[in-house]
């Protein structure tokens, strides 16, 4: 719909923008960027190259060693599979009255939309391709373990990457804010204090528990219709690439306007799915 009847106005000096989620599944270093390389387009593939688990065998010192194993061929293949876009434009009419810079308005916010979409995907790849999980959905419990109590529950999740061999550094957790609620009710959730040299928070985190980052999130996979899907692992689970193939300004043929047109390809892969761990519950 068109930006119009502005005549006689006088235009605000601010932009009211839509409210947005905050992005958490597809930061540093809840995912990994490692095999991005040269995505040109929706279809391309990176190779990842990797090997299994290296034999140890007793040393003879009569017969020596043995013939060096042949490395078993563990790679697999990241596919981009996902491209969207945005594409609006402005009227010349609309853009005469206005003393706001309307374009980079809509510019910054089609980019945050691209963004949450690839939010949105990471996690439910995420969720779907976890080597772990604690509970099931069709249980009406506030969480879906062997009990309803939230820090029980994450317990079995750390106990699960524990025994999963998963680095205790850098873990995280995802949750939807009525669980965080339940938490903070519990009094668990710690605050971190942060120097100079441990950095800053990450985007959604809101405290530390267990030794995992605690993050919140919009975008948590829901499940049959109440069942959240919450995550927790570390960033060596999940890769991510992608690339903005094209940022376009034009004026459309049909219209006496400024348009502008962007596409966002990316794919993501669990590569290591022992390293993620899922936890379904639902609101009691």
């Amino acid at each position: 719909m068109a930006i119009t009847n502005f005549i006689g106005e006088v235009w605000a000096a601010q932009i009211l923008q839509s409210l947005q989620k905050s992005l958490v599944y597809g930061q540093a270093p809840v995912i990994n960027r490692d095999y991005e390389g040269d995505v040109k387009g929706k279809g391309d593939t990176v190779r990842i190259t990797a090997h299994g688990p290296i034999t140890i065998d007793n040393y003879d010192k009569t017969a020596g060693l043995g013939d060096p194993e042949e490395l078993d061929d563990a790679s697999t293949t990241l596919e981009i599979t996902q491209a969207k876009y945005f594409n609006f434009r402005i009227e010349d009419i609309d853009k005469a009255q206005m003393n706001v810079r309307l374009m980079e308005s809509a510019t910054r916010d089609a980019a945050y939309r691209l963004a949450e979409v690839a939010d949105e995907y990471i996690a439910g790849i995420m969720a779907a391709q976890a080597g772990s999980a604690v509970g099931a959905d069709g249980s009406d419990k506030i969480f879906d373990g062997t009990t309803d109590i939230v820090t029980e529950e994450l317990l079995e999740v750390k106990q699960k990457l524990d025994e999963a061999n998963v680095p205790t550094q850098g873990r995280w957790v995802i949750l939807p804010p009525w669980v965080t609620k339940v938490m903070f009710q519990e009094d668990t959730i710690t605050t971190p204090v942060w120097s100079g040299v441990e950095g800053v928070m990450l985007n959604g985190q809101i405290g530390r528990i267990y030794g995992f980052d605690v993050l919140q999130s919009n975008n948590v996979p829901n499940a049959a219709g109440d069942h959240y899907k919450v995550l927790a692992g570390v960033s060596r689970a999940c890769t991510f690439a992608d690339s903005v193939n094209e940022t376009e300004a034009y004026r459309p043929d049909k219209f006496f306007a400024d348009a502008l047109r962007g596409l966002h390809c990316y794919g993501a892969k669990v590569i290591d799915p022992s390293c993620l761990c899922v936890l379904t519950c639902a609101p009691s």
